[in-house]
């Protein structure tokens, strides 16, 4: 089955000199995949161009006359810029022209282009950034919200532990993905008060069969691989994960430096040269770039602004695998089952309804 991926071609640091270079990369060794590169035709020609890829076959060119700038408002990402890469790219899934959608454009304009254009999904009132990072289990851990929301009630905290274990469910076949809260401490006292009523929801679920909720984790749980699963807010995810990425590339280049600093150092560099790709394969963050946009009714997935082609590539295959898994629908069912009974009022998301949590 034929996968299509619109890429907004121009969101990130690099614009189309990253984006369309992965985008030709990627298809050049996947045979199911078709792209719609979506941005200022001029520039993405350009790009084909350097690449001798203009004639390619699965790769297809939509015109948009807009791009939002990484320090642009979300009121200008939503009103004054209606023809924006970023927003035709996300339009191109609410119109069935492709089932999932990359962007490494300003975050904060994609989490509201996207629900805007998408809208969310029934119950859910905010969409949540999931990614995955790894832990000594040599198995993902998937954590969430990683910044899109940074102030957040129990009710979310809980939503983004429902989205989370349908997605885990869906990607690693894990029937009851064990979910994990993040906590200053294991012990239930511990915490602040959104985390603890956000626990005794988890605990409820858990007692009822619902969702496999281990309880409080703490940061070094995450590598651990304690759960499939970390859930907090987007303000603690998004600096946890920026200090682990600045973490691994320290780490990295402190190591590369060692090595080079004298010939005793390089020949045990030689010696221990596959050692040392594989520290490098696990600890390279952007073999884990890109986060899934949970409680969509579309798949959007976001890169890092300061992706290079390599990092890139990443996001796009955590695209093509969640569109060739049909995550969407799988998703959507198990938030049906898991999902609390709401109430007829008005929300805070697209006029769906609030969420009985108690």
């Amino acid at each position: 089955m034929t996968i299509k991926i619109s890429i907004d071609c121009m969101g990130g640091d690099h614009g189309p000199a990253v984006t369309v270079a992965a985008a030709v990369a990627f298809a050049n060794r996947e045979p199911d995949v078709e792209f719609l590169l979506v941005g200022l035709e001029a520039d993405i020609q350009s790009e084909l161009k350097k690449l001798h890829a203009t004639q390619h076959p699965r790769l297809k060119i939509i015109h948009a006359s807009e791009v939002i700038e990484m320090h642009d408002p979300i009121e200008v990402a939503l009103r004054r810029k209606k023809d924006s890469s970023m927003r035709v790219a996300v339009t191109q899934v609410k119109e069935g022209m492709a089932q999932a959608c990359v962007s490494a454009g300003n975050t904060g304009a994609l989490m509201a282009v996207s629900r805007y254009v998408l809208k969310t999904m029934q119950g859910v009132d905010r969409p949540a950034i999931c990614s995955m990072l790894p832990n000594q289990k040599n198995l993902p851990t998937y954590m969430l919200d990683l910044g899109a929301n940074v102030d957040c009630e129990p009710v979310h905290l809980h939503q983004f532990a429902i989205m989370g274990s349908a997605l885990v469910s869906a990607l690693e076949g894990k029937e009851r993905p064990t979910i994990g809260l993040l906590n200053v401490g294991e012990e239930d006292i511990k915490g602040n008060d959104v985390v603890k009523k956000t626990a005794q929801l988890l605990r409820e679920d858990h007692e009822r069969g619902l969702l496999n909720f281990y309880g409080n984790v703490e940061g070094n749980d995450i590598f651990k691989g304690t759960t499939d699963i970390v859930v907090c807010d987007g303000f603690v995810g998004n600096v946890t994960l920026k200090a682990v990425e600045g973490l691994g590339r320290f780490v990295k280049t402190t190591l590369t430096e060692s090595f080079k600093s004298n010939f005793l150092n390089i020949l045990g560099a030689v010696i221990a040269r596959g050692a040392l790709k594989s520290i490098s394969r696990t600890m390279n963050p952007s073999n884990y770039n890109g986060g899934s946009l949970l409680g969509l009714r579309g798949l959007v997935f976001k890169s890092h602004g300061s992706a290079d082609k390599y990092s890139y590539e990443w996001a796009i295959q955590r695209a093509f695998d969640a569109a060739k898994n049909d995550v969407l629908a799988r998703i959507s069912t198990s938030m049906a089952k898991l999902m609390p009974v709401a109430d007829p009022v008005s929300s805070d998301n697209n006029d769906l309804p609030v969420q009985k949590t108690a």
